[in-house]
């Protein structure tokens, strides 16, 4: 029996169990299951590989996308460029990191902005964590400037209370690489100038439970293109099959 799950912490909005779960019922892919991992501490990963012999491969989820790193032996080259992992393969004993966040992002990017006749040439990504680092390497691939939103100054960072009407219009997509607004948490979201979205703006949450947070409900009563971040899971999460199964 292949073992595979996620790591992070808490998991209880998570839809990767089932997502894999009706992956091998419908595929007929037999001695395989998913599970989730929740660790209170990146430090009990290593107890966890030892403890599970026929773990295969994991997928990274908040908080751990960066703190994994020191805990593996290797990482692919854009794993190792972005500075994140959220896909790990076990094989002859030793772990590797990769970052197939890159590729679901950037393709269910480009399905949301399809939708609209222009382009946005300026970008906000608010949060700073591991899949901020993943959506700003996809936005340089696509040649959209970014600026990333702090809750704390720091070089080259927007704080919160540093936006106004002024940078939101040029910035027209705003991508939300936070946990706010997740599940169970719903009516929470981050503090921007939310009058000042229109129909010319694109907001992307990473979060998909619930499908409408209350940061895309925002801009959808603004006419804003929006897209939650469920079809990214699917497409990262097909990659990371993947690299499982060469």
């Amino acid at each position: 029996m292949r073992l595979f799950g996620l790591i992070g912490y808490p998991l209880s909005h998570s839809f990767s169990k089932k997502y894999f779960t009706e992956k091998f019922e419908k595929e007929g892919i037999l001695n395989c299951r998913y599970e989730l991992f929740p660790l209170e501490s990146i430090e009990k990963f290593p107890e966890l590989v030892k403890i599970q012999p026929d773990l295969a491969g994991l997928n990274v989820t908040i908080p751990y996308k960066e703190l994994v790193i020191p805990f593996l032996d290797e990482l692919d080259e854009a794993a190792e460029a972005v500075g994140a992992v959220n896909t790990i393969r076990k094989k002859d004993g030793k772990l590797k990191g990769f970052n197939t966040d890159i590729y679901g992002f950037e393709q269910s990017l480009v399905n949301l902005l399809d939708t609209r006749d222009h382009k946005p040439e300026k970008a906000l990504v608010l949060g700073t964590g591991g899949a901020a680092k993943a959506v700003i390497y996809v936005l340089k691939k696509l040649n959209i400037d970014s600026h990333t939103v702090s809750r704390h100054a720091g070089k080259g960072y927007f704080t919160y209370d540093d936006l106004n009407d002024h940078i939101i219009g040029e910035h027209r997509l705003i991508i939300n690489t936070t946990p706010l607004g997740m599940s169970p948490n719903i009516n929470n979201l981050p503090l921007i100038p939310y009058p000042s979205l229109g129909p010319e703006h694109f907001l992307f949450d990473l979060v998909y439970n619930p499908a409408i947070t209350a940061f895309l409900a925002k801009g959808k009563n603004a006419g804003a293109a929006i897209s939650n971040g469920l079809e990214m899971l699917y497409l990262q999460a097909e990659k990371a099959w993947d690299i499982w199964n060469p």
